[in-house]
């Protein structure tokens, strides 16, 4: 295995992945808050995930990840009682909806996919051993962490706890994000909002302590990664922390991995800017899921991802390119025997490709590598030293790289069709485009060049383009 670096968040460095179970890489995702949609920041942050996950498992670690589902919240008790509906009824719909759009991205699906609302026992468990150690106080029914009482908070965020006041608490799960306060694990229920009854009175969990009991139920008192957007750092891992590590008195998270944010044409993305987009809003946009993959992947995950329209359509003519030279290597005729020198070129890549991901998923370094490649390859294809034994060596070193990046195969129409959308104009079928390129070539030899022309424009009109090769075979894509 290649040594990892990562930069954990917690020490502000790179360090070197070290599982606690070797060979094996326990991690946790915060998942998404199911009382909307999710946009495509969150999905920046999952793609991220997805590509950590791909690379680990690529370098031959077993992963096992847990993400949760955060289906009680202020945001979804208030919305489901104002749709008159209960609170499980409510966020069904946006969990199916999420778990479509993650197969649409080519995310994997983590080992485990736990929701809020299946762990209360577990959380109530979590609860009492912080109230057998001390770490509670009672106020109207509801229980509070009290940070006071755990010296390390802060260490995650770097947050200056000078100013806080003595027993001030928050009971909103969103709240001021440069102010420290008690934070409540278990919330009173107000009248007509849901709540569960439990050995610990009436209620429902507060946000944070959701993430600690489910992490560790299913991956253990200490995790390997802890996975996010840098805008969970504070307050909800902090308090994961506090709570988590005061329960058991052991470490909670050995590196903490954070996406950076991503704007829209140089500015947060709002609602009020009209510049709030879910993963539907662009597909409606005629965008292709591996487009929008490709440039959710393109920057590292530590810088902040500029989302444009010039953005996504370089990213689709690289996914292009990449998926054009995959084919040539499996259409076209190469002369017998094999040039070292392509192998070198092989060896190259992949070895640059992986050093990139290895040095904290440095997914520019790696995605330099793979078209420094195809730029290299196609050269040597057009001067004739790409030989019939190179082919099959270039293709599996794509097929390496798309195990990570996940963009090669085109399955963009068949995942758009089963979300409901459709391209404006059915495909020609193959075996009609076959026809007319036969003809085609039949009006080239007997030197028919308008009825040739015609057939390429006709092509064109219908979304097809028809590449002629030096030896003579024709190529054709849908556009």
């Amino acid at each position: 295995m290649r040594e990892i670096r990562l930069y954990n968040t917690l020490t502000n460095r790179l360090e070197p992945l070290d599982p606690l179970h070797p060979g094996e890489v326990r991690i946790y995702t915060c998942g998404p808050t199911v009382y909307a949609s999710a946009h495509i920041g969150n999905f920046r942050t999952f793609v991220f995930q997805d590509i950590l996950r791909r690379f680990l498992r690529s370098q031959g670690y077993r992963v096992l990840q847990v993400m949760n589902v955060t289906d009680v919240d202020d945001r979804i008790i208030h919305s489901a009682a104002a749709a008159g509906i209960g609170i499980r009824e409510y966020t069904d719909k946006y969990i199916r909806a999420f778990l479509e759009d993650i197969d649409a991205l080519g995310i994997e699906m983590p080992e485990e996919l736990v929701r809020a609302t299946d762990h209360i026992e577990d959380m109530v468990t979590l609860i009492e051993k912080l109230q057998q150690k001390g770490f509670t106080y009672t106020t109207d029914g509801s229980i509070y962490f009290r940070i006071s009482k755990f010296p390390e908070y802060g260490k995650l965020s770097k947050i200056d706890l000078s100013g806080i006041q003595p027993g001030a608490r928050v009971d909103v799960d969103q709240y001021d994000k440069e102010n420290a306060r008690d934070f409540a694990l278990w919330k009173a229920p107000k009248p007509g909002e849901h709540f569960w009854e439990t050995r610990i009175g009436p209620g429902r969990p507060g946000w944070h302590v959701e993430c600690s009991a489910m992490s560790m139920k299913y991956l253990g008192d200490t995790l390997d990664i802890h996975t996010g957007g840098v805008d969970l750092a504070f307050p909800h891992h902090e308090n994961e922390i506090a709570q988590s590590e005061a329960a058991t008195g052991k470490p909670f998270v050995r590196m903490w991995l954070h996406a950076e944010h991503l704007i829209i044409e140089g500015q947060k993305m709002s609602k009020s800017l009209g510049n709030f987009y879910t993963l539907r809003d662009l597909f409606a946009k005629g965008h292709k899921p591996s487009t929008i993959r490709f440039l959710l992947l393109s920057v590292p995950y530590r810088r902040q991802l500029n989302f444009t329209e010039d953005g996504l359509m370089q990213a689709r003519s690289s996914v292009e390119r990449l998926r054009n030279f995959v084919t040539r290597l499996k259409a076209e005729q190469f002369a017998a025997g094999s040039n070292r020198e392509v192998e070198r070129l092989v060896e190259t890549a992949e070895n640059e490709f992986e050093a990139g991901l290895a040095n904290d998923i440095n997914t520019a370094v790696a995605l330099a590598s793979v078209f420094d490649f195809v730029r290299d390859a196609n050269t040597a294809m057009d001067r004739g030293t790409f030989l019939e034994q190179d082919a099959p060596r270039a293709v599996a070193a794509m097929e390496k790289f798309d195990a990570v990046l996940a963009v090669l195969a085109d399955r963009d129409d068949e995942t758009l069709a089963k979300l409901g959308f459709s391209r404006p104009n059915q495909r020609m079928p193959a075996a009609e485009i076959e026809a007319l390129i036969g003809e085609r070539i039949a009006a080239k030899k007997s030197r028919n060049f308008q009825r040739a022309d015609e057939i390429r424009q006709k092509l064109a009109d219908s979304g097809i383009v028809v590449e002629d090769t030096k030896d003579g075979t024709v190529r054709w894509k849908y556009k």
